[in-house]
Order: C-alpha cells, then structure tokens, then sequence
C-alpha cells in the first residue's frame, strides 16, 4: 500500500495521501498527544493542500459503484501457529465472497505482498481462529464447518504453538464426521475434549475416540411416573374394569424394568435435564473440569408478535413475501431468564434466586413512572418488586475459572439500569442450603447500562504456593471506560485511569500485564498500550489514526489494521522487543488501487468546536475548498450526520461512512464546505456524553447542529442561509429533528431511513435510551419527530429502503401520511424497493445521492 501518515493538526490541516510509508518514529502526534487537554483550546483550522492533482474531476458515478474500485481491504485477520504467519480474508473481484489467504512476516515489504491463497480442500487445517489450547500448549481444538478437529504440534517443548519459530511441524486430525454442528469444543482439565451439539453436551475421550454423552437439556415437562388413582371415580374404575387394573399394572412393571436396566447396565444412558415446554436455552457453558453446567433458560414467551411482518414486493416468484420481523419496543414485554446449576456427578439441577443481588427489587423507574403518571392526573405510588433479570448481551456472559472452580456470570437488569459481575457459591455440601449469587461489582447507571465495555475474565494469581482465582473486568463507573482488577470478595484495584476509553481487552500469559485499545492522547485516535497489575501504562504503538490488533502466540509481535482519514485499512506488524515509539511498523498487505490514489481527495480538519451547552467541545470533521479564503464571498456548506446515535466519525481513521467520505470531498471540489460533527451521544467521549440524550433523544444533538452550524458562520465564511444537511438512520432521525423543531437551521435536508415514531424501533436501542413506552410515553413523544412534523418550513428529501428490517418502511409511510394531512407541499420521497437498512446495490447508492446532491445545488 502506497501509505499516508495522516497527522493531527488542530491549528493546520491533515496532510493529503503520499507514497510515504509508516514511521512511528517521525510522527508529528506525539508532542501533542503529551499534551491532550490543551487539543480543546484549537479551534481554527486552513484548508487541506492536495499533493496530487486537483484537475481531476470527482463524480458520483464512481464514487457509488462496486466499492471494490479503491480497495478490497484485509478483514477477518488472525495469527497463524506461530508469530510469522498470519491469515486474512479479501472480497474477490466483482463478486460478495471472500477468499482466505496465507502470509508471513518474513516476506515481502511495504510495497510488495507475498500472500497465498488457500486452497479450498486445506480450509480446515487453518480454520482455527477461535480454537483453544490445551494446558500443555501442544495441542489445539476447533470445529471447521460444524465438525472437531484436533491440531497438535509434534516438535520439541520448545516448537510449540506458543513460541515464536518460522516453521512449524504439525498434524491436524479430524475427530468427528457428522452433519450435526458442534460447537462451544474446549480442552477439560484432563485432556479430553468437550462439546456442544444443539442442547446436548458432550465428551470426547482422546485416547479410546469415544464421544460420552454429559447431559441433554431438554426444553420439556420431565415425563411423570405411573400415577396412581387418586379421585373416587378413578379408584373405582380400577376396582371394577379389570382392563384398567391390567393396563395400570403392565406401565408399572415397565416402569419398574426400565429403571432396573439403568440400574443394572452400565451401557445405558439417561442424562435428560427437563427445562419445561416451550423454554429456550439462552446459554449454557460447561466447566472444564466437566462437572457442573451453567444454564440460564429464557422464559416460553415470543418478545414478537405475528403483526411483526414486512411485505416484500420484488421477490423471485412475482408475488408479495410477508418477512417476519423483529417486535416493536412498544409490543415487547419484561424478559427474564433463570440461571441454573446443572450438577453432572449428582444428576441434578437448581436455580439460582436473584435475591442475593443488591437492588434486585428495587424500582429504579419510580421517578420516571412519577412523571407520567402526574402528566394524567394520576399519582404514583413506589413499591418493591422482583426485577425481571438475565444474561448481560454479550459474547461470552458465563466464563470459569481455569481450574473449574469459580463461574463468574454478568448479569443486567430488563430495566437497563444495573449490571451485577457475580461469582456463585456452590453448595458443595448435601445439605438443603442452596447455591448462590455473590456480587463481585455492581454498576449502576440512572439513564443506561452501556452495551459496550462490559468484558470481563479469570487471572490466575499465585499465592505463596496457591493459584487463587481473581477477576478483571471494564466499567464505566468512573465516567469513562476502565480496567479493573479484583481479588474475589475484595476491593477492586483500578489500573487505568483518564478522560480515555478502554476496549478490547487481552490478558498476556503473565497473568500480570493486559494489551488493550484506547484513545488516551485524543478521542479521535486509537493506539495500542499494556498495563500491569502495578498501574504501569506503557504505549505500545504510536501510529495515529485508528489501529485495531492481535497480539501474536508468543507476544512478542502486534499484528495491526491501520487506517487514516485518506486510506482505507491494511495490515501491520509491529515488533514489541523494542523500545516504544522507535519500533517501525512493517506494511503486510497492499490492497488501495493506483486509481484512488490518483484522484484529489481532501482531508479532513478535526475540529474542537466549542459548545454552548456543556463543557465539553464537539468535535467534528470539517472539510474546506482547496485555496479556501475567508475574505471571499460567503460560501455554502453542507452537515452530515452519522448514524447510529452511539458512533463515532470524526474520529483520525478511515471510516464506515467511505462513500460520504468521497462524496464529501466531491462537494468541496466544487466549492461546497463540509461538516461532520460527533453530536452528544457520540461514542469515544465517555458516559456522560453518551447517556445527555436519556429521555429526550433529538434534543441536544440538535443544540449541538446549531454550534455547528454557528462555528461555520464564524470561521469558515459560510452564509447562515445556504446551509443544508443530510444522514441516515439515527442521522436521518436528525435531520428530521433539526428541521421540524430549529426550521431555522438549514435551508434543505435530505434524511434517509429514517426514524420518525421511536416506539415503532426495536427494543434492545430504544428501551435503554427511552424506556418503554408503556413506562414512559413522555419521552417517547418527546423525542419523535412524527410529533413535531407541523414545524416544516424548508425542503425535505425522504429517501427510503423498502426491504429494511431495522428501521421499518413503516416509518416513512407514517410520516408521509402525517405531512399529507398537514398539508405541506414542501417534500420529496423516494423509495428503494429491493434494498435493507444499508444500501447494496451500486445503482440505489447512485440514485440516492444524485436526490441528495440535486436537492442541495437547487436549494444552496
């Protein structure tokens, strides 16, 4: 990849795309990353100085076809057996599959990529990216299309897995052969293999091949034995019809053999656990000593009614396809799960009662359900009652400890308003006392629990002569995403402390040191750095941009994806034998096409705009004309809104939105200038920030358009009155927002699958945000722009996808209907009849933006 270090500059623009390639040790972030709280006080900028030729015209016909024109980056990247080689997957040429090539570290150099493909029909001896070792080190588990196989390292101690070697002596054997899917395979503590198949678990002995069955959960009532008359019209049946006293004899007797066969014949199994009908299992997660499960069953009834359907009109056969979608928050219903402790030696179960949780009962929703109730004239009384609770959603909620000992289990409320990290007491007695839950940590938080920053695991301390069993996890108690360390049943230990997020957490094999992700010397930039359980912090890359990473088997390397603002992701790999800050980075993969190279893209300025509300600046992308002067005539400007609500984009990588990326830089070719602001409830700026819209979304976003658009009168000569903006999905939601309730603002708009009735949105989003509407109709209407579509002045674009399972056609055809009878005149809709949420198809994306760009040279 011909490689662009794009380096931040407050008070001077990001340079543009050259053939220079990365050198960590010449970056120009680095004085200023020692510095962050002074990154606020910048808030002039200049234009972007193109190196490349400005005479190259940008158009939309390019920009919005087969992205695969620019790039078909590396995705899906893991290491390989050892820390030389490493895998990745690349889209084919004109086509939606992926192909999975091999490469190694020792080959090829910024320019030159030395991959190959793998074969088809040797798939399965590399598919082991997820695989576990086992506690030796020599050998590795995973499943390839739903079947187990077994890699084992044949050389010396010394070529193990876990070590750093160029070659690697390996045999890889598949253990089983069937059409059934396996999954959750691990190493137990005694060498053989366990795995999951549908509700079924089971172990695979390694030495005989066998596979044992472990326990079957079934989702029935546990069948009853002969039951014996009970009622005087049945006693007497059996009195008198020698039929029925004979039939009731011939079940007993069959009774009585069948257990006397399970008594008596060891080959007979009967592992069956009755979980009741219609239930599911939510999770379940066996120990690796193969002892005990934990099982949590969500409850029989469907969150999604049979009114939760989507017509498809372009469908193979001609006629119209009814889809089944997800339920609206306003249908959904309280959810709960109950965990369960599947004894396999005793041949039992128990649940675990919630009662031991701090707050189980307690009604968070009081002042909330206070409000609404008043606004009815109705009073509210508080009372106590059972919160329903379950499973945190996230990958992973049930971990053990590596010696089978301890379960840790995450825990959130349906409220969305606690989070309990627990271990469980096991009863390991035959008394009648229960197992139970301990609170490890509880986070609570008055708007939402994020959905994010939630892992946690097992760290093994050595104690004079004793492994004990400790945790980590994240939180966001402290305002902003952190590690902590915690002795069970003790006080935790924060290690790292900021206005910084922490993500993508890795425990090194020390057991004392953790890799992990975070923007520590600017929002917008995501380095790599290690911290020990003494709080030392130390840098491990110092790149720029946004970087994501796998730390090799034997540590000693980081594999990286970088990307800047200009160019698209690629990978690294980046030595950690060397001092920080000196170690240069070496490019793996080279996937940006000459032709993106060519044209005049332009980089974007990231901005601290002040805020006239909160503290806090709102950063944000600005894009200004090449040759930019204040001193000519007023210029006209454009705002684009991201998505999503809890994203980042103003960020120093390259991001999701590319098209708009491009599309931005086609507008300010032709004289427009471009904003791109990271509103309140952004991610990467802490819980404060993401939770400033709890109960009234639209609101500050749109307090912070206004700064925006303020900002750009001020300091970038653009005339107040020739301003338009445009998102999708949350952004379209905005963009609705800022002209139906600051009509002021923007001259036009276009909004694109759009939200317009928050209660029509899913519940998982909308709930923690909003509440439910049934709790909590104020916010709701509050925050819905179907409520304020009489405020409409300027011109509107709806641009809608009719195949669209997240946010529902429903909701623009709502909302059309509701401006019908307002009788404005002053809006335009367009509709996509074959695409989903995001756009696929190159002639939709064409289509789209020519409305959007027509609409913005007519109205600016």
């Amino acid at each position: 990849m011909k490689f662009t270090l794009i380096a931040l500059a407050l008070s001077f623009s990001l340079v543009a795309c050259t053939n220079t390639p990365i050198d960590a040790s010449k970056n120009s972030e680095k004085t200023q990353a020692e510095k962050p709280e002074k990154l606020a006080e910048l808030k002039t900028i200049k234009p972007a100085d193109s190196a490349l030729p400005d005479n190259k015209e940008i158009k939309l016909t390019k920009i919005m076809s087969d992205p695969d024109w620019f790039a078909r980056s590396p995705h899906s990247w893991y290491w390989g057996d050892n820390s030389n080689t490493f895998y990745y997957k690349q889209k084919q040429q004109g086509s939606v599959l992926s192909d999975l090539f091999e490469q190694r570290i020792d080959s090829g150099s910024s320019t030159q990529t030395n991959a190959n493909k793998v074969a088809l029909a040797d798939l399965h001896k590399v598919a082991d990216s997820r695989g576990t070792y086992n506690k030796a080190g020599d050998q590795k588990v995973y499943t390839f299309k739903g079947n187990i196989f077994l890699k084992t390292y044949l050389s010396p101690s010394e070529n193990k897995a876990s070590q750093n070697v160029t070659s690697q002596k390996v045999t890889v054997q598949q253990l089983t052969y069937t059409s059934a899917a396996k999954y959750n395979v691990m190493f137990l503590n005694d060498g053989d293999i366990a795995y999951r198949t549908g509700n079924t678990f089971f172990r695979y002995q390694v030495k005989s091949g066998h596979s044992i069955e472990l326990a079957n959960l079934k989702m029935s009532e546990q069948p009853k034995g002969v039951v014996e008359p009970s009622t005087y019209l049945a006693k007497e049946q059996h009195k008198l019809i020698g039929y029925i006293a004979l039939q009731h004899k011939n079940s007993k007797d069959a009774q009585a053999k069948k257990e006397q066969l399970l008594n008596d014949n060891t080959t007979v199994v009967d592992n069956n656990f009755y979980f009741g009908k219609g239930n599911a299992v939510s999770d379940a997660v066996l120990s690796p000593s193969g002892d005990k499960i934990i099982v949590s069953i969500a409850d029989s009834k469907s969150s999604r009614d049979e009114t939760d359907i989507m017509p498809n009109y372009i469908s193979k056969n001609g006629l119209i396809e009814m889809k089944k979608v997800r339920s609206r928050v306003a249908n959904n219903r309280a959810y709960f799960e109950t965990i369960y402790i599947v004894d396999l030696a005793k041949g039992s179960k128990s649940a675990l009662s919630y009662q031991d949780l701090p707050d189980f009962d307690k009604d968070v929703l009081a002042s909330v359900k206070k409000e609404n109730y008043a606004k009815q004239g109705k009073s509210y009384t508080s009372k106590k009652s059972p919160r329903n609770i379950h499973l945190l959603a996230m990958y992973n909620p049930i971990k053990w400890s590596n010696d089978g000992q301890e379960v840790a289990i995450m825990l959130e409320a349906w409220d969305n308003k606690d989070r309990w990290l627990t271990t469980v007491a096991f009863n390991k007695s035959n008394k009648s006392k229960n197992s139970t839950f301990i609170t490890q940590h509880q986070l609570h938080d008055d708007a939402w629990i994020n959905w994010n920053f939630n892992a946690f695991g097992w760290v093994d301390s050595l104690e004079g002569n004793k492994t004990e069993n400790n945790l980590y996890y994240l939180s966001e108690e402290s305002g902003y995403s952190h590690l902590y360390y915690k002795a069970l049943n003790k006080k935790a230990v924060q290690l790292t402390s900021g206005k910084f997020e922490v993500s993508d957490v890795t425990l090194m094999k020390n057991q004392k040191s953790f890799v992990f992700k975070g923007n520590k010397k600017h929002p917008g930039i995501y380095e790599i750095y290690q911290v020990d359980l003494n709080k030392n912090l130390t840098a491990l890359t110092d790149l720029g941009g946004m970087n994501d990473y796998a730390l090799s088997p034997d540590e000693s390397m980081l594999l990286l994806e970088h990307s800047t603002v200009t160019m698209p992701p690629e990978l690294y790999a980046l030595a950690l034998n060397k001092a920080p800050n000196t170690a240069s980075p070496k490019q793996l993969t080279h996937t940006v096409t000459d032709e993106f190279l060519s044209l005049p893209w332009v980089a974007p300025n990231v901005v601290a705009i002040a805020s006239s509300n909160q503290k806090n600046p709102i950063y944000s992308r600005v894009y200004l004309p090449k040759n930019f002067d204040t001193t000519s005539s007023k210029n006209k400007a454009v705002m684009f809104t991201h998505g999503a609500g809890y994203l980042q984009n103003s960020h120093l990588g390259w991001s999701g939105y590319f098209r708009e990326y491009m599309f931005h830089s086609m507008l300010v070719q032709q004289g427009y200038v471009v904003i791109d602001m990271d509103y309140r409830a952004s991610q990467g700026y802490g819980r404060d920030w993401r939770t400033s819209i709890y109960r009234h979304m639209g609101k500050p976003e749109v307090e912070d358009m206004r700064d925006g658009v303020n900002w750009l009168v001020d300091n970038a000569n653009v005339d107040r009155d020739r301003i338009g903006t445009y998102g999708g999905s949350y952004g379209g939601f905005l963009t609705l927002m800022s002209m139906f309730t600051a009509p002021d603002l923007f001259q036009s708009g276009a909004a694109i699958r759009l939200v317009s009735d928050w209660a029509y949105y899913n519940h998982g989003y909308t709930a923690n945000i909003l509440n439910t509407p049934e709790d909590d109709a104020i916010a709701y209407e509050r925050s819905s722009p179907i409520y304020f579509a009489e405020g409409l002045e300027k011109t509107l674009l709806i641009n809608a996808p009719m195949v669209d399972d997240n946010v529902f056609f429903e909701d623009t055809v709502r909302l059309v209907q509701r401006l019908i009878e307002l009788e404005k005149e002053n809006f335009e809709t367009a509709i996509y009849p074959v695409e989903p949420h995001g756009f696929v198809q190159p002639s939709s994306w064409l289509d789209e933006y020519r409305r959007i760009y027509k609409l913005f040279e007519n109205t600016l």
